[in-house]
């Protein structure tokens, strides 16, 4: 019988988009990319890790900020491509820049307007 790891159409660097939904509100906080250990880490221990393509390391979501990120779903779409995680945001903070969602930028009048405060300094954040 095959490993639920390979009915996933991982792309030609061996990676996976995973699109993070904050459980109890819905939000979509961020997308990363995993790579088979990253998902199998995940899913062992419950808390996001992701993989860095700059870095090209495993990265586990708040090792330095604090803010992790805990797993209560793990999906796969239709076309076994992506994948969704929810999670509880440790520290209501998932993004780099202080705030709650990476997704903070809005398309109006063709500007982007900022959307979501900074809730914490990420130079406070990453000293």
């Amino acid at each position: 019988m095959a490993s639920w790891l390979d009915e996933i159409k991982w792309n030609k660097d061996g990676l996976i988009p995973v699109i993070v939904q904050e459980s109890n509100s819905l939000k979509i906080l961020m997308h990363a990319w995993m790579n088979r250990e990253a998902l199998v880490k995940t899913h062992e221990d419950g808390v996001a890790v992701y993989w860095s393509r700059s870095r090209q390391s495993l990265w586990t979501k708040g090792e330095t900020s604090g803010h992790i990120q805990k797993v209560e779903s793990i999906s796969l779409d239709c076309d076994a491509d992506t994948i969704l995680l929810t999670v509880k945001q440790e520290g209501g903070i998932a993004c780099h820049t202080g705030r709650h969602s990476c997704f903070y930028r809005r398309l109006v009048d063709e500007k982007w307007d900022i959307t979501e405060a900074i809730i914490k300094d990420p130079k406070e954040i990453y000293q």
